[in-house]
């Protein structure tokens, strides 16, 4: 026994039993200390990400979960759990339709509950189980608008030196765009001008009018493309609508507010960078007025006449993250004023006019003029003038808030040619460029090219069908 066991009478542990018993207990504390970093290190990337959650919820205003007005609007909020938040107009209405029922005289009389047929007695009350409701208060950020940043000064958004030239702007666009130069030049200055007005703001008492465009071109002429690379060269947000689909409020369609609506979701629903933005209305001639007809006229002079006080300029109400207004979607002000507006059209049947009016004069005696002169006139649009949009079905309120008027040339065989090898991101570039990644090496002879477009020409397709004949040749 004594051999065996100390003074203190416990166990004497050999040392080899020692040994294996110390390499144990450092692997268990190794392996536990292992555990307990990972432990740490998720327990660090859940709170990195509650704060990345937090910091993204807090750029965005708060948003009433009842009457969905924003906290901008609505003022203090009360907030609930699943950071849902009510305004205080919402409350203070909940309580007090609360507070008309008796609940203690209705428990203690169940038998006077009857005469509220609902089920088991209870009054019908339906209360919102709020742990089944998803994500923050289910409205979701994109519903939400952009809180304001603090003044930190009188510094403009746009300083005048910033702003590119005219010359310079045409020079970034002769880079993408090929041909249409009289277009390239009328946007330039039109553009050069509208933000120049933006930065200033004012010129002493003389304020200075909107430079709304209104383009005009065959499909396929490069209309849409010119905006997106002006968006894109200015570093403004850019909306592009649609016209078919507007329709006068209240009837199946889009509101004529969805198109700022776009311009607000372009801008990450900031309001303040979304009023400096560009919106581009393109297939504007598809609202033009309805002739020989006796019914309302929702998607045509309807539409026109909405859109009167947007392209002059007003504070409108606009649905955030939907195209039309419902009680479920928050509205925000937004200030057209500083918004360009650009709108174009193919105008189809518009060359006849054009023609109709130019051949109006006698046809007999020595200053008369052929019927078929301008038949073969390929820049027949270039001669438009405000009377002929009018008879198009333009009304003219709508004509007056777009005093700048630019024509687009059709595309001719050699434009195509230099459209598919020209522009910095050609079409024959990006198919070398795709090659390139298998080592292949790509060749186009003139006499393809000129095969290619003249084909797209013979059949009176568009420059967007060049990549389709490119893909066939291949």
């Amino acid at each position: 026994m004594t051999d065996n066991y100390n003074d203190d009478y416990r166990e004497v542990i050999p040392e080899e039993e020692k040994t294996e018993t110390t390499l144990s207990e450092n692997r268990d504390n190794e392996k536990n200390s292992e555990d307990t970093q990972v432990v740490d290190t998720a327990g660090e990337n859940s709170a990195e990400k509650k704060t990345e959650d937090k910091k993204d919820s807090s750029e965005y205003e708060d948003v009433c979960f009842i009457c969905r007005r924003p906290e901008s609007k609505a003022g203090r909020m009360f907030k609930l759990p699943n950071h849902i938040c009510i305004c205080d107009d919402c409350m203070h209405k909940t309580m007090e339709t609360v507070s008309q029922f008796d609940y203690q005289g209705m428990l203690n009389n169940p038998g006077d509950l009857n005469q509220f047929g609902g089920q088991n007695g209870f009054p019908n009350i339906s209360f919102v189980n709020l742990a089944d409701l998803q994500g923050d208060g289910g409205i979701p950020n994109k519903q939400k608008l952009k809180k304001k940043k603090k003044a930190e000064g009188p510094k403009p958004v746009f300083n005048i030196k910033d702003i590119p030239a005219p010359h310079k702007i045409k020079a970034s666009l002769d880079e993408y765009v090929v041909g249409q130069e009289k277009a390239k030049k009328v946007i330039s200055v039109a553009v050069y001008n509208h933000y120049k007005r933006v930065a200033t703001d004012t010129m002493d008492e003389i304020e200075i009018e909107k430079s709304n465009i209104l383009m005009i071109g065959p499909t396929g002429s490069g209309k849409t493309y010119l905006v997106k690379t002006l968006a894109r060269l200015l570093d403004v947000p850019l909306a592009i609508a649609d016209a078919t689909s507007l329709t006068e409020a209240g009837y199946i369609g889009d509101d004529i507010e969805s198109v700022v609506s776009k311009l607000l979701a372009a801008a990450g629903n900031d309001v303040e960078k979304a009023e400096k933005g560009i919106i581009f209305i393109d297939e504007i001639d598809k609202i033009a007025k309805k002739k020989n007809t006796n019914s309302r006229d929702v998607s045509g002079e309807s539409v026109q006449q909405g859109m009167l006080k947007l392209l002059e300029g007003a504070e409108v109400e606009v649905p955030v993250g939907a195209n039309s207004k419902n009680a479920m979607v928050p509205l925000a002000t937004v200030n057209t004023r500083n918004i360009l507006f650009i709108c174009g059209g193919a105008f189809p049947d518009l060359d006849e006019i054009i023609k109709e009016r130019l051949t109006k004069t006698a046809s007999i005696g020595f200053n008369s003029e052929l019927k078929d002169k301008y038949d073969k006139d390929t820049d027949i649009l270039s001669k438009v003038t405000v009377e002929d949009i009018r008879k198009f079905g333009m009304i003219p309120e709508f004509i007056g808030r777009l005093p700048i008027i630019c024509t687009l040339q059709g595309l001719s065989k050699e434009m195509l040619v230099k459209i598919l090898k020209e522009p910095k991101n050609a079409i024959l570039k990006q198919y070398q460029k795709l090659l390139e990644l298998d080592e292949v090496k790509l060749e186009f002879t003139d006499d393809a090219l000129d095969a290619i477009a003249e084909k797209v020409r013979f059949l009176r397709m568009t420059v967007r069908v060049l990549g389709c004949q490119c893909s066939r040749s291949l």
